[in-house]
C-alpha cells in the first residue's frame, strides 16, 4: 500500500500543480508505474473544476462560470497538456520531416499554429461545455453535470495514455521530460488505466446508456492520431499525449452533446 501511495502521488506531482508530501522524488520506475493512475488524475482535476463551475454559478451566469472552471483545470495542471497540444500544432503546421516537427516542437516559444490552434480549442471547449451544461441543467441535475466533467477529463487521458501500449516513443534521446513514460508496461499499467478511464463514464450512462456510444468518436479520434503521428514521427511524443487529452476532451463533449439532442 506504501508503495501504491508513493506511485500515485508520482503522478500527482508529474501531471499536476497540486502539492505532494516531500518525501515522494522524481523517480523513472515510479514514473513508468504511475501511468495506472493518470485517468485517475482526471477525476480529480474533473472535479475541481466542476467545483469552480458549481461556486461561480451561484452568483454568475453559466458562460461566466464555465470559463472560471477552464481556467481552473489549467491552473491545477499549469497548462501541462494545454502546451503539448500547442506544441504539436507548431511541429505538424511547420515540419515537413521528422527531425524538423520534433526540434519544432522542443521549442518553448509558441507559433502562428499553437496561438491559432488553443484560440480554437478554448473557443470549442467553452462553446460546447456551455450547450452541453444548459441542457443538463434544464434537468436540474448538478450530478449529471459533475459526472460530464469527470469523465470527460477521465476518458481523454486514457485515450491519451494508452497510446504508450500500442506505439513506441519518437525521440532517440533522453532530452524530453516524458521519456520515462515510453518503457515497457504491465498489464497493472494498462488494467488500471482503463479502470479509472471508464468507470465515470459508465456511472454517467447509468443515467442515459446512450453515453457509452461517445467511446466511439472519442477513440476514433485517438486512432487517426495516433496513425498520424505514426507517419510523420515514428511514433508519439510527450507532445503528442497532451494534445491528444485536449482533442479527445473536445470530441467527448461534442459527443456527449450530439447523443443527447439527436439519438
Amino acid at each position: 500500500m506504501k508503495k501504491e501511495l508513493h506511485i500515485f502521488f508520482t503522478c500527482l506531482m508529474f501531471y499536476t500543480r497540486i502539492p505532494c508530501p516531500k518525501n515522494i522524488k522524481h523517480d523513472p520506475d515510479y514514473l513508468n508505474k504511475a501511468t495506472r493512475y493518470f485517468p485517475f488524475i482526471g477525476w480529480i482535476v474533473g472535479s475541481i473544476s466542476f467545483l469552480a463551475f458549481y461556486l461561480f454559478s451561484l452568483f454568475l451566469s453559466t458562460e461566466s462560470a464555465v470559463i472560471l472552471a477552464i481556467i481552473a483545470s489549467i491552473l491545477t495542471t499549469g497548462a501541462f497538456h494545454e502546451d503539448g497540444f500547442a506544441d504539436v500544432c507548431d511541429g505538424f503546421g511547420g515540419g515537413w520531416t521528422k527531425e524538423k516537427i520534433l526540434m519544432i516542437m522542443k521549442d518553448s516559444a509558441i507559433g502562428a499554429y499553437g496561438a491559432i490552434g488553443l484560440v480554437l480549442l478554448f473557443l470549442l471547449k467553452f462553446k460546447l461545455l456551455s450547450e452541453s451544461i444548459s441542457l443538463f441543467a434544464n434537468e436540474n441535475s448538478y450530478l449529471l453535470i459533475f459526472l460530464l466533467f469527470i469523465s470527460a477529463h477521465a476518458l481523454s487521458r486514457l485515450a491519451a495514455i494508452s497510446i504508450i501500449f500500442t506505439h513506441e516513443y519518437s525521440r532517440d534521446d533522453a532530452s524530453s521530460k516524458s521519456k520515462p513514460i515510453a518503457k515497457k508496461h504491465t498489464w497493472k499499467e494498462i488494467l488500471g488505466s482503463f479502470f479509472f478511464g471508464l468507470i465515470p463514464l459508465f456511472i454517467f450512462s447509468y443515467f442515459q446508456y446512450k453515453f457509452l456510444l461517445a467511446l466511439i468518436p472519442v477513440f476514433i479520434m485517438r486512432y487517426f492520431l495516433a496513425r498520424y503521428f505514426q507517419k510523420w514521427i515514428g511514433g508519439y511524443t510527450g507532445d503528442c499525449l497532451g494534445a491528444t487529452q485536449q482533442v479527445c476532451e473536445v470530441v467527448y463533449y461534442l459527443s456527449i452533446l450530439l447523443i443527447w439532442k439527436f439519438i
